[in-house]
């Protein structure tokens, strides 16, 4: 995640509380999206950005994931990311990004 999306991403959560604020990620690989998600929730693990050693605990999806495509209306998601989920190893990023969730974030 690059730093200036890390900086909104920080500057959300501080302005309305880690508690309101969702992450959707769309990166096309798995393990791309888990460095993401593990960036949003437990800090960045380069210790490159604003994020660096700071733990959100933001929740974080991937469009992909069931929960988020159960909350679109099915049109829009067809026409938006019908054809990326043809292309997308979607179980590895699902599988991935469970991990992120299920992990305890130690403050």
């Amino acid at each position: 995640m690059d730093l200036e999306n890390q900086k909104r991403i920080k500057a959300l959560a501080d302005e309305f509380g880690a508690e309101n604020v969702i992450v959707i990620l769309g990166g096309a690989e798995a393990e791309a999206s888990g460095l993401a998600c593990e960036t949003v929730t437990t800090g960045d693990p380069t210790f490159a950005g604003p994020l660096a050693g700071v733990q959100l605990g933001l929740s974080c999806y991937h469009v992909v994931e069931d929960a988020i495509k159960e909350a679109v209306d099915p049109a829009v998601y067809e026409e938006q990311i019908g054809m990326m989920e043809m292309v997308l190893d979607v179980d590895a990023i699902k599988a991935e990004m469970q991990q992120y969730r299920e992990e305890p974030v130690e403050a």
